[in-house]
């Protein structure tokens, strides 16, 4: 009987010590779905349920290290990439695509936390359009990331979607998923994947109203690279990947915050 490998997938990402995003939500997803992940950190982020409070990026010789590490060691099938932090890592990122041949790769492009803090400095953002966009399989921005990227002002209706796809293959990229949980459609969340030939094929699921949104694009780009991992189209990836997510969350349990007022109804979702 053939031995039967276990498909791998590489995180980089930053670290979120609340476990609801990042490198640690990554994981967790990956490995629910079969997968094995290794990760490459880029950043110490020091956050909870309410907010990013603290980043520090990894130094460079140290991420590099780290990936090194891994790459050198093990075959890699698919890459989710997160926070980058700043330039020096991105430049690092793409070299090693370049010189390890990775392949399945989705660039889940954070530019800042739901709190508002800065996940990659500003002046980097040229440089992960420059470098990475032409060498990734995949980005899923939100409707936010997608008009910071191309300078629009885009709401996400379905009339908009090739526009904005026309839009961000013209910086180099092959295929987007434009996500919709920020789009004005109260009743739905519809997903738009986009390949070069513009064909539009949408994922939509019933929205769920809730204010607790951390960590789902994390969860969702990392679905995205396990199914590739598997061996499944983008199309199929994506499609699985959106039900996963909602599954997880219209069924998410509790758990207790320490210091919370009785009139406070919080609860955060554990993907």
């Amino acid at each position: 009987m053939p031995y039967k490998t276990t498909p791998t997938v590489l995180t980089i990402a930053g670290s979120d010590n609340y476990g609801g995003a990042g490198t640690q939500v990554d994981a967790k997803a990956i490995h629910t779905l079969g997968g094995y992940a290794f990760t490459a950190i880029t950043a110490l982020t020091a956050q909870n349920s309410i907010g990013v409070k603290d980043v520090f990026a990894t130094p460079a010789q140290i991420f590099k290290a780290q990936l090194t590490s891994i790459l050198d060691d093990i075959k890699v099938d698919a890459v989710k990439i997160g926070m980058l932090a700043n330039a020096e890592i991105i430049s690092i990122i793409s070299e090693a695509i370049d010189k390890y041949k990775l392949k399945n790769i989705v660039l889940d492009t954070v530019l800042v936390s739901s709190s508002g803090k800065a996940l990659l400095e500003p002046t980097s953002i040229v440089t992960m359009v420059k470098e990475l966009f032409p060498r990734v399989d995949i980005i899923t921005p939100n409707i936010p990331e997608v008009n910071a990227l191309l300078g629009t002002k885009y709401t996400g209706k379905s009339d908009e979607i090739e526009a904005m796809a026309k839009g961000l293959f013209e910086l180099g990229v092959k295929a987007v998923l434009i996500k919709g949980g920020h789009s004005s459609d109260s009743q739905n969340a519809t997903d738009y994947l986009v390949e070069q030939n513009l064909k539009i094929l949408p994922f939509t699921t019933t929205r769920l109203h809730t204010t607790h949104t951390h960590g789902t694009g994390c969860v969702l780009s990392s679905a995205i690279a396990t199914h590739l991992a598997k061996g499944e189209t983008l199309a199929k990836s994506v499609e699985f990947s959106k039900t996963f997510l909602y599954k997880n969350l219209h069924t998410a349990s509790t758990i207790k915050f320490k210091y919370i007022e009785e009139n406070d109804t919080r609860k955060e979702p554990l993907l």
